[in-house]
């Protein structure tokens, strides 16, 4: 059993090593505007969002592009509250064209459905996907503009964070994401991407028609990103890239209460069974041993009195592999001040990852006021 968990150890410090040297391997991108403009159609579904509409809306507003280069497509995932009029009372003062559809159910992804939905109405060549409780940045188009000018790539993931972190809960949260976008970008400095967030993400509409859009994974309610971007570096690897840059940085909202965070993790875990890219799988996969094997040791030196030598190589192995990559990735999106809390967050982790591992091979899930089976 010593042997396994070292061996377990050892595989991880490996694979979060190799994340944390991918990570390097993914220059800043340096951005610069340029006279060649890019018009772009960016996509926000929504449901019941008139908590979270009004910042989005005066983020859109502060956007540095010419509105001529760039639509926005609100698609309206059956509201039952004043979302509608919370964007066309805003948008309607101002310069920006936007226009707001109802979603055509089509599969058991509302999201996904949206998506194919605004896409069919989309005027421009360029999309780019977020969320309704998202902020953002101002050089936002400017940036993704300058960087898809200069790469010429056919779809970018782009960076989100989280903001807004007053309590434990809410830095908990912050280090879980952290730990999800350093592996992204380290995926991606490996030439090995199997991670992207549809926050941020952009594509080229013949791109998305060219991969059959979301044919094959329809059915499964999440994953309107990750899926897409299997079956893109399946086809098109190279075409496929991580825009490392801080103009760029979409900010999200930590869930405010453990039932809400419960309910999101399920649902982003419930999609990993199924995965077709290998190496997303076996990342899933050892990093879920991982946690297992800490709770384990832990548990077994307390209850059989285990060396606690063991104990401590393991945690001492674990805690320090995984510092450096999330130090690393708090450094790029400025969050260095949540270290202080740190080794709470890291002790609750591994019971918090197994509890969500476990729930996600069983049970449903409830997203948006509507229940999701596995």
């Amino acid at each position: 059993m010593i042997g396994f968990f070292l061996i377990i150890t050892f595989l991880y410090v490996i694979l979060i090593g190799s994340f944390i040297y991918g990570f390097d391997k993914v220059d800043d991108f340096e951005f610069e505007k340029t006279s060649k403009k890019i018009k772009f159609s960016v996509i926000i579904p929504f449901r019941n969002e008139a908590e979270n509409l009004p910042e989005l809306l005066d983020s859109i507003s502060k956007l540095k592009y010419t509105p001529s280069n760039f639509e926005f497509i609100f698609v309206n995932d059956e509201s039952e509250d004043t979302s509608v009029e919370i964007i066309r009372n805003y948008l309607d003062t101002t310069e920006i064209n936007f226009k707001i559809i109802q979603n055509k159910r089509t599969s058991k992804s509302p999201k996904k459905d949206a998506i194919s939905t605004a896409i069919i109405t989309a005027q421009h060549e360029w999309i780019i996907t977020t969320d309704a409780d998202c902020l953002l940045p101002n050089l936002w188009l400017e940036c993704f503009n300058s960087f898809i000018n200069k790469t010429h790539c056919n779809m970018v993931v782009g960076p989100v964070a989280y903001y807004r972190l007053q309590t434990l809960l809410d830095k908990f949260q912050a280090f879980d994401f952290l730990s999800l976008i350093g592996a992204t970008i380290g995926g991606f400095g490996l030439k090995r991407p199997f991670l992207s967030n549809g926050a941020n993400l952009a594509y080229k509409k013949e791109f998305f028609k060219k991969l059959n859009g979301f044919d094959g994974n329809s059915e499964i309610a999440s994953g309107d990103d990750v899926f897409l971007l299997q079956k893109a570096i399946e086809q098109h690897r190279d075409s496929v890239l991580f825009l490392k840059a801080k103009e760029a940085i979409v900010l999200t909202k930590p869930q405010p209460d453990f039932s809400s965070l419960k309910s999101q993790r399920v649902r982003w875990a419930s999609k990993t069974t199924h995965y077709k890219n290998t190496f997303g799988k076996l990342t899933g996969l050892l990093v879920l041993l991982m946690n297992a094997v800490t709770i384990s040791s832990l548990l077994l030196t307390i209850i059989i009195s285990l060396n606690l030598k063991i104990l401590l190589i393991i945690l001492i192995l674990k805690l320090s592999v995984d510092f450096i990559l999330l130090f690393k990735t708090a450094i790029f999106f400025n969050q260095k001040r949540l270290f202080k809390s740190y080794l709470i967050s890291a002790f609750m982790y591994p019971f918090f990852t197994v509890y969500i591992a476990s729930l996600s091979l069983f049970s449903s899930y409830k997203w948006k006021d509507r229940d999701f089976k596995k």
